[in-house]
């Protein structure tokens, strides 16, 4: 078990946390593998309700590992296409389309491909002195890992070439402001309230989020009579669900659902 990324378990939540602090857990290819891994082993255990993603020492995720890319001088430039085919691609659109909400605790700066990750998650929560760069255009890149598709829809055109083109840094109460991020905490409670909204979600009606996802992503691409369609049809899958009956139920009897998943 690789320990660039470490798994642990807690009721109902997985908590998968980048471990390369000296590197400011910049992505390398072991690290790539452990985080496929463990995303693969969260979708496969129906006991899994819910994931916190976060990183370790004073970064959440600096991108790629540069140290990796170097060229000398004669020698053929790395595929970086391929790169993000083989590994960034995957990622973002594991933690899309995972049947599982994902909480994102970004506990220091979020830089190039580790910014995009981050804002791929469903809820991000992020520390007061935490920040996110675009940092690609510094040099000579485009942004990756979903940036160009993410950006616009989080913080408007304008605001998403401007941060593409500058690669100015974006402070975390400033995310907030924005609409990039859903809250800022202060740093020492930032694992704490991550922890807290992580259990609240592993409570909940899991197949109803997984499907809440699903309509998410679809919205972009859809006409209005289109997603119209699709929550009928979404809706239908959810009001057959055990979830939806014992959330009923305990609305009529008045007290707190139990939830069970399905």
């Amino acid at each position: 078990m690789s320990e660039t990324v470490l798994v642990a378990r807690r009721g109902g939540v997985v908590e998968l946390t980048l471990n390369r602090p000296d590197r400011l857990n910049a992505f390398n290819a072991e690290m790539h593998e452990a985080l496929a891994r463990a995303l693969a082993g969260v979708a496969a255990d129906a006991t899994v309700r819910a994931v916190l993603l976060t990183g370790a020492g004073r970064a959440f995720c600096a991108g790629q590992d540069l140290s990796e890319r170097t060229v000398a001088d004669g020698e053929s430039p790395p595929d970086l296409g391929a790169t993000l085919e083989h590994w960034y691609n995957p990622l973002v659109r594991r933690l899309r389309t995972l049947e599982r909400p994902v909480v994102c605790a970004v506990n220091g700066v979020a830089a190039g491909a580790g910014a995009n990750i981050a804002l791929a998650c469903d809820i991000v929560l992020a520390a007061r002195s935490a920040s996110f760069i675009q940092a690609f255009a510094r040099i000579g890149l485009v942004p990756d890992s979903g940036g160009t598709w993410l950006l616009p829809r989080l913080v408007g055109e304008a605001r998403a070439r401007a941060l593409a083109l500058l690669g100015e840094k974006v402070t975390a109460e400033q995310a907030e402001a924005w609409g990039m991020i859903w809250k800022v905490v202060d740093d020492a409670r930032l694992m704490e309230e991550a922890r807290a909204l992580a259990d609240r979600l592993a409570a909940g009606p899991t197949r109803g989020f997984a499907l809440i996802k699903r309509a998410f992503a679809a919205t972009w691409s859809n006409t209005l009579d289109a997603q119209l369609d699709l929550e009928r049809d979404l809706q239908r899958e959810a009001g057959r669900s055990e979830d939806y009956r014992e959330g009923v139920r305990a609305f009529v009897e008045k007290r707190p659902p139990r939830f069970v998943g399905r």
